[in-house]
Order: structure tokens, then sequence, then C-alpha cells
């Protein structure tokens, strides 16, 4: 798996109509004045998605919603393939993609035509929506709060519980008002798995609303986690959060952070060979350019109290707080027995953020569960699912099966 180091070191400032970290990306090129990166993999660096989706031929859309707690956020839409018998059609079936922690609808992007899940699904004749997430590079507004306020940093104080209570049904109500389509499938990387099962326990009207729901390791327990970074922080969530917005800091790993280029020289230096054994190294500047597209803050920390606390429960404020928004002084597990959408649940034996044990727990508490599908590999990871060169042949195949599968129950 890529080093962490890679996501916290690797970042700077964006331009509009640039890619997230598109600074980074020339100061890798200037670092490698012999150019062993080829010219399209400098281009895709640089564009953000509606272009780089453009750039290949592709019908691409952007759609900007607002979520009832006043959440600015943009969808991105293929809404074809580009075959010449791919065409607009209002009756395709419909797949929302939704990325994990840090990232963003490039995700599932970034791997190019005939390997990038959403270019995929596109060929296969789906109608395919990418939402991101409150607080990224590309859901960065609000309707009064200001997101690069350092006095002021309510616009921050968000978790995954929000992500899922507010920021998916927007996604998914603004879909069916403009398509007419009333069902569609979910497809969920990580933090986006743990964001459907928030939505379904919480809102669980919105499970007659999904044909499936494709979990690629969906985050939800963490009994056996084994990251050593996680296993150190986790004890320290609520001063690490505390501190982070004493500070002004609710923000992590945004599109300003490091965008002075401190020590970024020496930290992609040094990472530019780490990663995952299905990883094409020679694209981490594509993968650094996109991600990470920032985060607040309290969404780590929730997954902190997970750890610590060993359960998969909404956010732990403090008991005043947790009484007035929950009634009670500790919060409430979520209840998975109101997941009843039929569920198919994809992970990988060397994921160390989200263990294959975690996953059969979670497993084990979805009443409609389908399909357990583990990769066949060893060495296949937790970020393999987005970026691995073989992922179409370990994983899209057979999610792509399980979707005709759950299409005709």
């Amino acid at each position: 798996m890529f080093r962490l180091v890679v996501l916290v070191g690797c970042v700077g400032l964006a331009l509009g109509g640039r890619s997230p970290n598109a600074d980074v990306v020339e100061k890798l090129l200037r670092m490698n004045p012999q150019g062993r990166y080829s010219n399209n993999l400098i281009e895709d660096s640089l564009l953000d998605v509606p272009d780089l989706v453009a750039k290949y031929g592709y019908p691409v859309e952007s759609h900007d919603v607002v979520t009832q707690d006043g959440y600015g956020l943009t969808m991105h839409r293929i809404p074809h393939g580009r075959d010449k018998n791919n065409k607009p059609d209002p009756n395709k079936p419909i797949v929302f993609l939704m990325h994990g922690l840090l990232s963003s609808s490039a995700d599932f992007l970034l791997l190019g035509p005939g390997s990038a899940l959403g270019y995929i699904l596109a060929e296969e004749g789906y109608d395919v929506w990418m939402g991101n997430a409150r607080g990224n590079y590309y859901s960065r507004r609000h309707t009064s709060m200001n997101p690069d306020s350092r006095l002021n940093q309510n616009f921050w104080r968000f978790s995954w519980d929000e992500i899922g209570n507010h920021d998916l049904p927007a996604f998914l109500d603004f879909i069916e008002k403009h398509t007419g389509q009333s069902r569609l499938h979910y497809i969920g990387h990580s933090q986006g798995g743990t964001a459907f099962l928030v939505l379904t326990t919480l809102r669980p009207q919105y499970n007659s609303k999904f044909i499936s729901f494709q979990g690629l390791a969906p985050a939800s327990f963490f009994t056996y986690n084994e990251h050593p970074t996680f296993t150190r922080l986790a004890p320290l969530e609520s001063v690490l959060e505390t501190a982070a917005f004493a500070m002004g800091l609710g923000e992590i790993l945004g599109r300003n952070w490091c965008a002075d280029g401190s020590g970024v020289d020496q930290l992609c230096d040094l990472t530019l060979n780490e990663g995952s054994y299905y990883v094409n190294s020679s694209m981490l500047p594509l993968f650094v350019a996109h991600t990470p597209a920032g985060a607040s803050i309290r969404q780590v920390a929730h997954y902190g109290q997970s750890i610590r606390f060993n359960t998969f429960r909404r956010f732990n404020h403090n008991a005043v707080t947790n009484l007035a928004t929950y009634g009670r002084l500790t919060p409430p597990s979520y209840d998975l027995s109101r997941v009843t959408t039929p569920s198919y649940i994809h992970y990988a034996t060397n994921d160390l953020l989200v263990h294959p044990k975690d996953v059969h727990i979670l497993a084990s508490k979805l009443p409609n569960l389908q399909g357990l599908y583990l990769v066949d590999s060893k060495t296949f990871d937790h970020v393999d699912f987005i970026w691995a060169t073989k992922a179409r042949v370990r994983v899209y195949s057979r999610l792509l099966a399980s979707m005709k599968a759950a299409e005709k129950l």
C-alpha cells in the first residue's frame, strides 16, 4: 500500500480548471527533467475531472447540489460511453459511485479508458454519476460558512455521519429528479461504503431506491485493525480534533496544504518507488495530482472513535452535546438491521485498513447480503480497488456480474 507520507507530503495549491494538486505535479516534473513520464500522463495530471473525461472523448456533465444544511456539492456524470452504439438513453440503468476518505470522483477515472471503473461502467451501458463529499476539492462551498476561515471553523465540523445523512440524500434526490428514474446501483469504496451504511440506517426509506450496494472494502468495524498509525492515533482522537480546531486546522490535506512546497521534494522523491504490488509506480504523479483532495479532521477522528471504542456508531461529541443531538449521553450505534438493500461486499486479504475479519463482522450484520467476494490475490490491498492495473480482472468483472444479478432480483 502507498505509504501515508505520500498522501501527507505530496500536496500543493490548485488553480481553477486544474487538478487539485497540479502544482505538485509540476514540481515532480522539475524533479525528473528527463521526462520519464509520458506526455499523456503529464497532461492528465494537470487536468481536473471534467477536462480529463472530455479529453478521452466521453460526454461529461457537472451538477451542483445543495444539502439541507447548506453545503454546496458537485457531482460528475458520464451519461453514456463513447462507442458508436452506446448512445444517450433516458432508460439506461443508473450507477452512483462514491469515493473514499481524502479522495474525489477522480478515483474512478485515473486509470483511463478500459481500466478505470467509471469508463468501464459507461461502456457497459450505465449512466454513471460520481459524487464528491463535502469539503473535498469539488465540494468546498456553503451557503453561509467560509471553508477558508481560520477563525470560524464551523464549516469543518462534520464527519462521515453528515456525508451519509445529508450529502447522499441530496445527490440521490437530484439524480431521481433529473433522470426520472427512482432506482440505481450504489458503488462505494472505503468511506464511500461507510456513508452508504450511515444513510440506510438513519434513513432506511432510501433502501428502496437501490438495486444493489456494491461495497469495495467498505469501512465500518475496526476490531482487527492492524494499521500501526491508526493504532497509535486512535486513543488520541478527541485531543487531536480539539487541538486541530484550536489552531484553525479543521481541514486536513486540502488544496492549501504545504502550499509553500516545504518538504515536498524530499517526501515525493522518497516515496516515488513505494507502492502496491499492482500499482504502476510511473503513474504516481497522476495519482498525487488528484489525491488527497481534502477532508475534515472530524472524519478521521470519527474513524478513531470506531477503533478506540470498538464500535460502529454515530460521532461522539460530549455528554451534553450528545444529549442534545441524540437524546442520550452516548452516541447510538448504527442499526445495520435496517440495511435491506441487496448487498455485495468485495474485500482483500492484504488490506490493512479494512481487515478481512472486520469485513466478516459487517457481513454478518447485513440482513440482505447477496455476495461476499474475496479478491483472488494475497497481495491485493486497499488502494488497489481503484488504482491497481489488474482491478478490472480482479474486481470489476465480478462487480459487473453482481450488478447484473441484482437487476434480476
